[in-house]
């Protein structure tokens, strides 16, 4: 298919290619002859009848030129030619490009995950960002390694943020300390900043319970002491 073919093909404006078939259509590791056979039958959408006479004539090229290109589809595995009975019971064959549509939505799914790969870049950099400027230095390549593996367990961003402030408030800076604090509330089911607050509240309740009880006890014992 000349690229003079190719570009009465375009002016025709019979055929839509869809911006991310087009961007990614060398990762198919076709030539673009193939691409623009595949995009023709994509237009035709679901059971197109495989017809290379007709394929030939509007995209004016020789049938032979049609059967290399089905050829180069099939062997990578972007489409196949399926035989089946139409609506009268005649056997006709179709055009299947579920291979085709499998493989670009493997690179949708990839490009997803590397999109959201680098956002959970973005968010483990502040972290250590966050953790160097709260200690005031430079984090060891054990903690970061250490950080990691908190990430990796799943703990949030404001879970490590709120157990770090905790940590730097009781005059500490160390991981060690830090990691301490993230198991303890994992083994409460803290996983919140919202938790950890509720946690503290009820910490302190409990707390000013217990000084109240010493202190009556205290008195107590002073007013017997005084009586004898």
């Amino acid at each position: 298919m000349k690229g003079s073919k190719l570009i009465d093909i375009f002016k025709e404006g019979n055929i839509v290619i869809p911006m991310y078939f087009l961007k990614n259509y060398k990762r198919l590791k076709i030539e673009m002859n193939d691409f623009v056979f595949l995009m023709y039958l994509y237009n035709y959408g679901n059971n197109c009848i495989f017809d290379p006479i007709k394929f030939s004539s509007e995209l004016n090229c020789d049938i032979t030129e049609i059967m290399n290109l089905v050829s180069n589809l099939t062997d990578k595995g972007l489409m196949k030619v399926e035989v089946s009975k139409n609506d009268k019971g005649y056997s006709e064959e179709l055009i299947n490009l579920d291979g085709f549509f499998n493989k670009v939505g493997l690179f949708a799914i990839d490009d997803i995950n590397k999109e959201n790969d680098k956002e959970k870049e973005s968010d483990n950099t502040f972290i250590f960002e966050f953790i160097e400027k709260e200690f005031g230095r430079t984090l060891s390549p054990t903690e970061s390694e250490i950080i990691k593996a908190w990430i990796d367990n799943d703990y949030s961003e404001e879970l490590i943020k709120e157990a770090v402030k905790e940590a730097v408030f009781n005059g500490v800076s160390k991981l060690r300390y830090i990691d301490k604090i993230l198991y303890e509330w994992s083994r409460k089911g803290i996983k919140t900043v919202k938790d950890v607050e509720e946690n503290r509240k009820k910490r302190n309740s409990m707390k000013e319970e217990n000084d109240s009880k010493v202190d009556l006890g205290v008195l107590e014992w002073k007013w017997f002491d005084d009586d004898e």
